[in-house]
């Protein structure tokens, strides 16, 4: 019997009605990016991917969609709502992971760093671009040598008159390769942490950005190395409103927000690939769906996504009433980034040999959810995070 072809657009998995909690605007949001995932992304996502190739085409077409600024309200951004946040973030990765980080690094990271922490000269001088998609956002935060300890940053800026300059290297910089602007993060002679906005990278003296090659996840989005040689930045580039690591918490923080939805999201799709493959693929006569071992696995995917995603609602409703906590979030992004690894694994094994060909999706979600389970902190910090806030206890050091 021929092998049976996943559907391009399959029924939403939700049984614990999670739908009914949303509203109007919500929901038609929602439906919004589902319908441009379902028509530009998941049909035409695969070759990018396999050449580690960024989908240019397709990743600037989301200004198509009222999403980029997320939360930001000034200079056209949408003004969305901490559950619409979270459904974008869902709804991107079950299309694509590489698409939702292009997304998170330009609009979450740089767009919303520049709008929390810019004064209003600088966002007015930055975002209307940016959230038009004229200008495309990177964040430069994690260094070679600094990764979880992000306090430890070793970038320097040094003033000279109007000018910092700035000495260092960052690695792992999503966009980086593409960008118009990158928000460059350093410590001044007073040790002092700021946020300074480099415009046209690939013209500036001593700037150099390497893109890194060999991912085996989330291949189709660039992520580079960059190194800073007496780099010159105008001291109007430097964001007016940073005060201390605390700031860049902040942002950092919605950032693992969005990713516990996006884990969540990923999980999903992979579980309804592969019920939707066992329902229709035969052996022995009768449909896969039909055997124990099976419907064993498809049991414990439903669960898994079905507590992903209550996870999820309840802290977007704490995050509403501003009681969202350090370790709330951490331990979001902890349970929801190592479930995704146990569901995009379980959805492989369902599909048998077919579940390694990308031309299924499942083995681009399984590889993507090893990026989710690394970054906006690693699984090993956001559980230790949790731990603190539980015994007041650091165990990070």
């Amino acid at each position: 019997m021929a092998v049976p072809t996943l559907e391009k657009t399959l029924a939403a998995f939700d049984l614990y009605r999670m739908e009914d909690h949303f509203n109007d605007k919500q929901r038609a949001l929602r439906d919004k990016v589902r319908s441009w995932v379902q028509t530009r992304v998941v049909p035409n996502i695969n070759p990018y991917w396999e050449k580690a190739e960024f989908p240019r085409e397709i990743a600037m077409s989301i200004k198509e969609l009222p999403i980029i600024g997320g939360p930001l309200t000034e200079h056209g951004a949408p003004g969305l709502d901490i559950i619409e946040l979270g459904l974008v973030s869902y709804e991107l990765a079950k299309g694509d992971g590489s698409i939702g980080t292009f997304y998170g690094v330009h609009s979450g990271l740089a767009l919303g760093t520049i709008g929390a922490l810019g004064s209003a000269e600088q966002k007015a001088r930055w975002m209307p671009d940016m959230v038009n998609l004229k200008k495309i956002g990177a964040f430069g935060l994690t260094e070679p040598n600094v990764g979880s300890n992000a306090t430890g940053i070793e970038t320097t800026a040094r003033q000279d008159g109007d000018y910092y300059i700035l000495n260092g290297a960052k690695r792992w910089i999503g966009n980086a390769s593409i960008a118009d602007l990158i928000v460059i993060w350093a410590r001044d002679e007073d040790g002092k942490l700021g946020g300074f906005v480099l415009e046209d990278p690939q013209n500036i003296d001593g700037l150099t950005i390497s893109d890194i090659w060999g991912k085996v996840g989330k291949r189709a989005v660039l992520n580079a190395d960059i190194l800073l040689e007496n780099v010159r930045v105008h001291k109007d580039n430097r964001l007016a409103n940073v005060r201390s690591f605390r700031d860049t918490f902040m942002v950092l923080g919605m950032g693992r927000y969005g990713v516990a939805w996006e884990a969540a999201g990923a999980a999903a799709a992979a579980f309804e690939y592969a019920l939707d493959y066992a329902l229709k693929r035969e052996q022995f006569g009768k449909p896969i769906a039909s055997f124990q071992l099976i419907q064993q696995k498809l049991v414990e995917m439903a669960t898994e996504v079905t507590l992903m995603q209550q996870l999820c609602m309840s802290l977007a409703r704490n995050l509403e009433k501003g009681m969202m906590s350090e370790g709330m979030v951490s331990m979001a992004k902890y349970n929801n980034a190592r479930k995704a690894r146990y569901v995009t694994q379980l959805a492989r094994e369902v599909l048998g040999g077919n579940g390694i060909l990308i031309d299924n999706h499942i083995a681009r979600l399984w590889t993507d959810a090893e990026v989710i389970y690394t970054y906006e902190g690693t699984n090993e910090i956001n559980m230790l995070i949790v731990g603190r806030e539980l015994t007041g206890i650091n165990a990070i050091v």
